[in-house]
């Protein structure tokens, strides 16, 4: 039976401030796993601190609040025990390219099969918006005393160097759009980065809805441009189709170019996707053959009673104390 929106969703109080692009993003993310029929009971989302942290408790489904910058090892964990489930970690880009920047290059390496969805919107908002790393040099919003004053990191060109097999950008109020973007991230066999855009109404006065939609920025006939384009409007292919090194390089390089364009050009959609990588648990599977039949989370722990199934006498004989 095909799932419908209210499956998905909880009944938990949302305290987002109104007009947050966090909004977006979690509508979006529910309706893909709706239109993918992906049962709450097969997924599991994890979070970090921020405002974003809060998206696990908007869901129907198995949620983990972890710790700052810390849930792409928890949602790791998760996925490497059972693989079955469908997981997708979230978190601020200060949660995650900061603090957890870390966890972030090393989760490239890993190509686990599994998302990360990290919500974009250059400040710290819930500590009261200082400058996050992608809030670029020199600018200044409403809570900072003086303009920013560390340069900012690129998060697209940061994973494609890391080595995710796949890294998209999407914008929080073109919730079409994202749907379409986070269905493909999950589909895709193999680590999936979306870095999201999304305006902070409460501490970025800077980068706000108005200014993605073409505010100041007119085109020849007079009328507001959008500040934003789609890539697969322009006939960007950026999905590597054969088992050729100098074609993935080629598209990382083509990536990582576009990665670059910013301001009153920025372009959203897919910049590079490869799935002849082997993915993590394609890796562990090649050197423990029973590890997909038998995923370390469907493993027996105890008996009926209770008791365990481990046996560690011969440990403690070792340090017994005479």
């Amino acid at each position: 039976m095909a799932l419908k929106l209210t499956d998905l969703k909880s009944d938990f109080h949302n305290d987002w401030c109104p007009g947050c692009g966090d909004f977006g993003i979690i509508s979006a993310v529910q309706m893909a796993l709706a239109e993918m029929n992906i049962e709450p009971h097969r997924l599991a989302l994890v979070s970090g601190i921020g405002c974003s942290g809060k998206t696990p408790h908007f869901f129907k489904a198995y949620g983990v609040h972890t710790l700052h910058g810390r849930s792409l090892p928890f949602a790791t964990g998760i996925k490497l025990s059972n693989p079955n489930l469908e997981v997708i970690a979230c978190g601020g880009d200060g949660d995650g390219m900061g603090i957890g920047a870390g966890h972030f290059v090393n989760s490239g390496r890993r190509n686990v099969d599994m998302t990360y969805i990290v919500y974009d919107n250059g400040v710290y908002g819930l500590t009261k918006g200082q400058a996050a790393p992608t809030l670029k040099l020199g600018v200044k919003t409403k809570s900072l005393p003086l303009p920013n004053i560390n340069t900012a990191i690129n998060p697209l060109m940061l994973a494609l160097a890391s080595g995710y097999t796949f890294v998209a950008r999407g914008y929080a109020y073109d919730v079409r759009q994202l749907k379409e973007i986070i269905k493909r991230a999950v589909l895709h066999k193999g680590f999936a980065f979306i870095d999201v855009l999304q305006p902070c109404p409460t501490y970025n006065d800077i980068l706000t809805k108005e200014y993605w939609q073409g505010e100041g920025l007119l085109d020849a006939a007079g009328r507001p441009m959008p500040r934003t384009y789609k890539l697969e409007t322009t006939g960007y292919d950026g999905v590597v189709k054969t088992d050729d090194p100098g074609e993935m390089e080629e598209k990382i390089k083509q990536g990582m170019m576009k990665s670059f364009e910013w301001g009153d050009h920025t372009p959203i959609g897919i910049f590079y996707q490869n799935e002849r990588i082997p993915t993590y648990e394609e890796r562990l599977g090649a050197r423990m053959p029973t590890y997909k039949s038998a995923p370390p989370a469907e493993q027996e722990i105890a008996r009926k009673d209770g008791t365990s199934l481990a046996n560690i006498s011969n440990l403690l004989d070792e340090l017994r104390v005479n």
